[in-house]
């Protein structure tokens, strides 16, 4: 199913000498960080609805964040955060429902017979995934990680109307591709692993989401990601 969108120009990444943009004047924005993949999740989602128009990407430097983020915009100081409707609210989850509920363009919910309850298991286990991933990369991930994708893979074939976890694109998928699309770049790269080894559903998923434009303008720079990770994980 690819899609086609146009090219977006991205706004300039706003740090701790940038103003701030006027607030609850209206416009409804994104607090993003382009390497988040919390903040790629919701950013997938405004993309695949047709909503770049009405909602603006806020890009910030999560190094260097503009005090005034915090302190007049969300107190939590993370991203992603949506400004709707006079006020700010986050959790990338939340999010990602309440844009598919709250705005216009094609739904991410498919209806019929257990996929909506089947959307919600698959949802909640991505914390799951992502924690036993990112603990192995202190370990050894070849021993610790065929569980969770072995998990994904099985999930690909409960319905078989298409090569989504629903069958059609959804939440659930774009809840999980920012983190696999992580995963699969540092452990091949560092421990030479493929996590589409064996897992024909999981590859056949990865190789269709890059042909939806919608996610493909959000994926992160692999050589930055793996040089981060190294940094965040492999330095003592």
């Amino acid at each position: 199913m690819a899609t086609t969108c146009v090219e977006e120009v991205l706004p300039p990444v706003l740090d701790s000498t940038s103003d701030q943009p006027p607030l609850f004047d209206g416009t409804t924005r994104l607090y993003v960080s382009y390497s988040c993949p919390f903040a790629q999740r919701v950013w997938i989602t405004r993309n695949y609805k047709g909503l770049q128009e009405q909602i603006k990407l806020v890009p910030l430097n999560l190094h260097n964040r503009p005090a005034w983020y915090k302190e007049k915009v969300y107190p939590g100081n993370k991203v992603p955060a949506l400004e709707h409707n006079n006020k700010v609210i986050g959790e990338s989850l939340d999010l990602i429902k309440y844009v598919d509920s709250n705005f216009g363009g094609p739904s991410l919910c498919p209806d019929g017979p257990g996929r909506r309850e089947f959307a919600e298991e698959l949802i909640s286990y991505t914390d799951t995934l992502n924690r036993i991933v990112f603990t192995s990369f202190k370990g050894d991930p070849a021993k610790e990680v065929g569980a969770p994708f072995d998990h994904l893979e099985t999930a690909l074939h409960k319905f078989d109307d298409g090569p989504f976890f629903l069958g059609q694109f959804s939440l659930v998928d774009i809840a999980y591709i920012p983190f696999v699309e992580r995963f699969q770049i540092f452990l091949s790269e560092v421990w030479k692993y493929d996590i589409t080894a064996g897992r024909p559903k999981l590859a056949a998923w990865i190789e269709e989401l890059n042909k939806i434009g919608a996610y493909k303008q959000t994926k992160c720079d692999p050589k930055e990601l793996v040089e981060a990770y190294k940094k965040l994980f492999m330095t003592q």
